[in-house]
């Protein structure tokens, strides 16, 4: 599930990918299938994502197209801790299949801790402002004589 936009991706467990893509509607988080290794590792397969002249493969611009197969490993290496590594293979647009994330960590939560919803309103903006700062209102608050020597 993605907080943000309240948003969520379907893994089909033991299911199969669609056999012709082409075939099938593509969607924004496309068409994952997991399939557990062990009792510790789920590795989820993911096709049929958006095509390239919508989307980009991430936030940096990174190209994707049609070829694009995306492969996580989650694995729990103890109670408390989990490691996501995701692997990109798309040959249309790169060499070779390459990791975007190696063993990224996630620790486990107290059991008293609540996830804030994160809202995009008048109230939640200042809230933001008044805790994390305005980097965006104090650049603009330099004066461009401030540059002169």
């Amino acid at each position: 599930m993605y907080q943000y936009d309240r948003k969520w991706r379907e893994i089909l467990l033991n299911g199969e990918l669609p056999k012709d893509i082409i075939e099938q509607e593509r969607q924004f988080y496309g068409y994952s299938v997991g399939k557990w290794l062990d009792d510790t590792t789920l590795v989820v397969q993911t096709v049929g994502m958006m095509p390239e002249d919508r989307v980009w493969l991430d936030s940096t611009g990174r190209p994707l197209s049609d070829q694009l197969r995306v492969e996580e490993q989650f694995h729990r290496v103890s109670h408390d801790r989990l490691e996501l590594t995701v692997t990109i293979n798309d040959p249309k647009m790169y060499t070779k299949p390459w990791i975007a994330m190696n063993k990224f960590a996630f620790k486990l939560q107290p059991a008293n801790t609540q996830v804030s919803e994160i809202l995009c309103s008048p109230v939640e903006n200042q809230r933001y402002n008044e805790t994390s700062g305005n980097p965006l209102a104090e650049a603009a608050a330099v004066k461009t004589e401030d540059f002169w020597l």
